[in-house]
């Protein structure tokens, strides 16, 4: 059986496609379940299905042991739905991610996100030891080295595997022009589309985006649905490159209906950074049910 015969639905716009022909692209992500059963996370996918152009699955997100991305991924092709493999150096070297491309490729699932992955001493198995053979730029050129028909080894394949390859970007980073010589290393190995960490602050957004003016790879920018003003304080703390305004904290703070202002917050930053950039990627973390009213809020249904 050839990959055609198990390509996604031929009536679903590709996410390449999607990329080159709209102004606003919209990607959210799922976390495969802890544990055997695919219901709950397949049924919020469907209810996504018509408001979004892809969404992530998550590779054991925060190192947290969970079922692996490529099943879930599978199972939205089966949606009609376009997935986006996340897929970490964290818990496999050279040999076992670029078989597990393979099969991607060979189960109709084409976009793949590489990013290095998040420490092991982090997650609900701080016992485990992280591989970290490859890290996001060595995932790059694994990719690329399969779209070209060959290995890492330079052994020949017995067809070239097709990807559509993305990579995050921290327009938040302390060092920026360090970030951003990052992104172009990452650019040069193949990286097609980028998502970013969480935007709050729109202005350093617009910032980061002027001095990449030259970069005509598509950015979709990062959008984390705040649910409390701990939340915003904990994101400020703990998450490297994030930043909520202290205006935002004390909307969320002074907030008698927690879930409607978090819309309002997202809107509006939604409508800010349309003019900038290519896309957006919302986060919800178990919100996923309030993704339409702010899209329908952005005219982005």
């Amino acid at each position: 059986m050839t990959n055609k015969d198990t390509n996604q639905n031929l009536n679903m716009i590709s996410l390449r496609e999607r990329l080159n022909v709209k102004n606003f692209v919209v990607t959210t992500e799922i976390n495969p379940p802890k544990g055997p059963d695919t219901t709950t996370v397949l049924e919020k996918a469907s209810m996504l299905k018509n408001y979004v152009d892809a969404i992530n699955v998550t590779d054991s997100a925060g190192a947290n042991m969970a079922m692996a991305p490529i099943t879930i991924a599978h199972y939205l092709t089966t949606l009609n739905i376009n997935p986006i493999l996340q897929i970490t150096g964290r818990d496999r070297n050279r040999i076992a991610i670029q078989g597990e491309l393979l099969a991607a490729h060979a189960l109709g699932i084409s976009n793949v996100l590489c990013m290095s992955g998040d420490s092991p001493a982090d997650g609900d198995h701080p016992e485990a030891k992280g591989v970290f053979d490859l890290d996001a730029t060595g995932i790059l050129q694994s990719l690329e080295a399969l779209r070209s028909g060959f290995d890492l080894s330079k052994s020949k394949l017995n067809a070239p595997a097709d990807f559509l390859v993305g990579a995050v970007v921290n327009p938040g980073a302390k060092d920026i022009e360090k970030e951003i010589t990052r992104m172009q290393q990452k650019i040069d190995l193949g990286a097609q589309f980028f998502q970013t960490q969480g935007i709050f602050d729109t202005n350093q957004f617009e910032s980061f985006m002027e001095k990449i003016t030259n970069f005509k790879t598509p950015i979709l920018a990062g959008l984390i649905l705040l649910k409390s003003a701990k939340m915003a304080q904990y994101l400020n703390d703990n998450l490297f490159g994030v930043n909520v305004p202290d205006k935002i904290i004390q909307t969320m703070d002074a907030s008698d209906n927690r879930i409607q202002t978090s819309i309002d917050i997202s809107s509006s930053i939604i409508e800010s950074m349309k003019p900038m950039c290519s896309g957006v990627h919302i986060m919800a973390i178990g919100w996923e049910s309030h993704i339409p009213k702010i899209l329908q809020n952005t005219n982005l249904t």
